[in-house]
């Protein structure tokens, strides 16, 4: 069944999908509009689940070279009081691996490293133009996007990213990569047997073939996200005020992962310095490490989701991924996880349809199966990030001296990140082929 996948969209579920139908045999084509891989973002953390599907994708010798969340970490009152405190170790001997904290450029570059050469397209607007069915391959339209310095080196992307279409020596971003139909204008046509769409919370892949799914919706708050020189001592933790959550990850490399998020019944600030001001009086290093800031490199954005996913993430030769098909609110941190196993399970399952003999003409059907297997699980994720969510969100005095308590006299039994209420999401392992 093996032959020619399009992938639109090079995030981190995009270059994941690439990679895992790679590794089964398909021909991968990945489009990212977006002239170079740049370095965008902030930390992320990769739980015991998405550490499993990096495995699964060959990327388990780069990741022993990762540090893991280490020493104390837990939940903070904004006077600095400890509402539950555990240790990192534990929580990985709990769940059988550790979680990786890193920066997203970090974990972008490792998945476009492991793509074949020549199978990431940088400066190219991909569009659906028709998904295809059994009896006939799915066509995307690609246009030039930027010109043809589309695929120059992002200024500190990693130096192996110049082999992926992004330094000396690659491809204009006009090219016909294996092969399509040059159309005048720069624009030309692609025949895939299978397209996976990675475009984002704002797919327009989704708006056009799946027109009665939701479209994206407001989380209720606005977050700003940093990466900063690690404070002396600092531990990784999380602040819960009114309606305020601030969090605290020690990266690998010295630095760490910041982000604060404010509900919007608290009142969102209307500027960074304005944040500051708000958390002059949180505990350290909170107060010290916003002061530290260069507001021009903290990133700010109001937090949205999709309320579910489509009632199937398949259509034709066509599915959806990571954001386009399930985003999630942060609180759980499962966002880039479900994206990764969403590739996973992709290339195991069209890999072992491959294998059982199943016809290109199957492809749909197969993509069904792999739909009816992954929606239940984020369906079930994306819930529990909008509970976490709204407890945060609570403005309250009452409800915030509630919700306190509750996670006090609950420190023994949530000591262990996550506790038997998250045990079915990290616990989960890459299917078997």
């Amino acid at each position: 069944m093996s032959g020619r996948a399009v992938v639109v969209g090079g995030g981190i579920g995009g270059l994941a999908s690439g990679v895992a139908l790679s590794r089964v045999g398909w021909d991968v084509t990945v489009l990212e509009r977006a002239p170079s891989l740049e370095p965008v973002g902030a930390g992320i953390a990769v739980a015991p689940n998405a550490v499993r599907a990096l495995g699964a994708l060959g990327l388990g010798d780069r990741l022993r070279d990762l540090a893991g969340l280490q020493g104390d970490v837990g939940l903070r009152r904004p006077d600095g009081r400890w509402l539950v405190r555990a240790n990192a170790g534990e929580a990985s001997a709990r769940f059988g691996d550790q979680t990786l904290v890193l920066h997203r450029a970090q974990l972008v570059g490792m998945l476009a490293d492991a793509l074949p050469d020549g199978a990431l397209r940088l400066g190219a607007d991909a569009a659906v133009v028709d998904p295809g069915d059994a009896g006939r391959s799915a066509r995307v339209r690609v246009r030039d996007a930027v010109g043809p310095d589309a695929a120059r080196r992002a200024p500190g992307a990693p130096d192996r990213l110049d082999a992926r279409g992004s330094g000396a020596g690659s491809p204009p971003a006009a090219e016909v990569r294996g092969g399509g139909e040059a159309r005048p204008g720069g624009e030309d046509e692609i025949e895939a047997a299978l397209v996976v769409a990675a475009d984002g919370i704002d797919s327009p892949t989704r708006t056009r073939w799946w027109p009665e799914a939701p479209g994206p919706v407001s989380g209720g708050s606005t977050a700003w996200r940093l990466v900063a020189p690690a404070p002396a001592g600092v531990v990784g933790s999380e602040t819960w005020g009114r309606g305020i959550v601030v969090g605290i990850v020690p990266l690998a490399d010295g630095r760490v992962y910041a982000y604060v998020s404010v509900a919007d019944g608290a009142g969102v600030p209307a500027s960074f310095a304005e944040l500051r001001e708000r958390l002059t009086d949180w505990h350290e290093p909170i107060p010290s490490l916003l002061a530290s800031m260069d507001p021009a490199h903290v990133l700010c954005h109001e937090l949205r989701r999709l309320p579910a996913p489509p009632a199937s993430l398949a259509t034709g030769r066509v599915v959806l991924v990571g954001d386009a098909a399930h985003a999630m609110l942060p609180n759980v941190g499962q966002g880039g996880c479900q994206s990764l196993e969403d590739a996973v399970v992709l290339g195991v399952r069209v890999g072992a349809a491959d294998s059982a003999g199943i016809t290109a003409g199957g492809v749909p059907e197969a993509l069904l199966r792999w739909s009816a297997e992954r929606r239940p699980r984020v369906v079930k994720v994306m819930r529990m990030s909008a509970q976490m969510a709204g407890m945060s969100r609570s403005t309250s005095p009452v409800t915030t001296a509630v919700r306190d308590a509750g996670a006090r006299l609950a420190g023994p039994w949530s000591a262990s990140l996550g506790s038997w209420a998250l045990r079915g999401v990290l616990g989960w392992r890459p299917p078997e082929a």
